[in-house]
């Protein structure tokens, strides 16, 4: 049998180049095209990232006035669109139907399969502008609401908000929402994003490829992992009861998720910026226990294991505080991380070459009938 090196899961492989974003070494700061996340979510709007995230440079006024335009005109949700969301069973997870709605939306565009960079371009900002409208919707009607109709004099994250809960956000919550927007918009080559980055070699269209993304990210190892920080809460219950909860979780190696990460070491770097958002809003709507427990819980699993919080850790209580359920939390991530996806789909398809790894058989020898 041949034997050969294998890098499970590609644990260390460089397969391709990428200008979209890196991480920085010596800083451990992620970059989005050179400039640090943390620097972008003090001082862009959302819009700005985006538009940086898929040109390559950060926009000139006019760019973002033209694509506030752009992004306020296609906001509402399609009747057609509600109409197919309606007949999905509310039992459902919510990726589920915004994995089926990205495919609605491309299945409805007549520009689907027109590749070029420019038609590319002109999907990832229809799907960044209907995606709040589909999340937002999906909420709702599990709670018997009806749709909430778009506002243009709101920016995206105040729209966001007011399309979710039908009134205005508190500045606090609205500046929390867009930190959390900016910190998930992109970040390298991870599962979801690969994913899209093959399925886009094959030159399949862009919704094929960010619904193949949204496959991946659902996953509790990936996505996922934001919606398991609260469900860990909910466990502990309260921070009296972390160490009684952490002392059986590592007898009976459960798996915690919230924490590590494979790219950083020694803390991701978007957790700061995360952080002091969520503060701001639990004094914003008064709870500290849950920051007590958010603490005591990662002080006593970084003393124990030595494994620092991800994105994931604040970002989960942050969303439950706004008032999202929780398996909301990670189409709010796809909304978020579209933006990288078709970044990153853009740039495969600008110099594209189909990804085929190979693989090692470990099966029978050859045998016969």
């Amino acid at each position: 049998m041949e034997s050969k090196e294998i890098y499970k899961g590609l644990a260390g492989v460089p397969v391709d180049y990428t200008a979209v974003s890196s991480v920085n070494p010596e800083s451990n700061s992620l970059l989005y095209r050179g400039y640090p996340v943390q620097e972008l979510a003090e001082r862009c709007s959302y819009e700005q990232v985006a538009l940086l995230l898929w040109n390559g440079e950060l926009p000139t006024d006019d760019e973002t006035a033209e694509f506030a335009r752009f992004e306020r005109e296609h906001r509402a949700l399609e009747p057609q669109l509600k109409s197919l969301i309606d007949t999905l069973p509310t039992s459902a997870h919510p990726m589920d139907v915004v994995r089926t709605a990205v495919s609605v939306i491309g299945a409805s565009d007549e520009t689907t399969e027109d590749n070029s960079a420019e038609a590319n371009l002109v999907k990832a900002k229809r799907l960044f502008a209907q995606l709040p409208a589909v999340v937002a919707y999906d909420q709702r009607r599990r709670h018997g609401q009806e749709v909430v109709t778009p506002r243009d004099d709101l920016d995206y994250s105040q729209n966001f908000l007011w399309m979710a809960f039908g009134e205005e956000a508190a500045p606090e919550v609205v500046d929390a929402f867009r930190v959390s927007m900016v910190l998930y918009a992109e970040h390298s080559f991870n599962a979801s994003t690969f994913t899209a980055r093959v399925i886009a070699s094959t030159t399949a269209d862009l919704y094929s490829a960010v619904t193949g993304a949204v496959g991946a990210l659902k996953g509790a190892l990936h996505g996922g992992a934001n919606e398991a920080v609260m469900h860990t809460f909910a466990e502990i219950g309260s921070a009296e009861n972390v160490v009684p909860w952490l002392d059986d979780a590592l007898a009976n190696k459960k798996k915690i998720m919230g924490f590590g990460h494979r790219v950083y070491k020694h803390g991701d770097s978007r957790v700061p910026t995360m952080q002091a958002a969520m503060e701001r809003m639990i004094a914003h709507v008064g709870r500290e226990d849950m920051l007590e427990l958010y603490r005591t819980l990662a002080d006593e699993f970084l003393e124990r294991k030595g494994i620092y919080p991800n994105l994931d850790y604040p970002a989960g209580p942050t969303y439950h505080l706004m008032g999202f359920d929780t398996p909301t939390f990670t189409p709010l991530f796809v909304a978020a991380r579209v933006t990288g996806w078709t970044a990153h789909v853009l740039e495969q398809n600008a110099n594209n070459a189909l990804i085929r790894p190979l693989s090692v058989y470990n099966g029978p020898e050859e045998r016969h009938l």
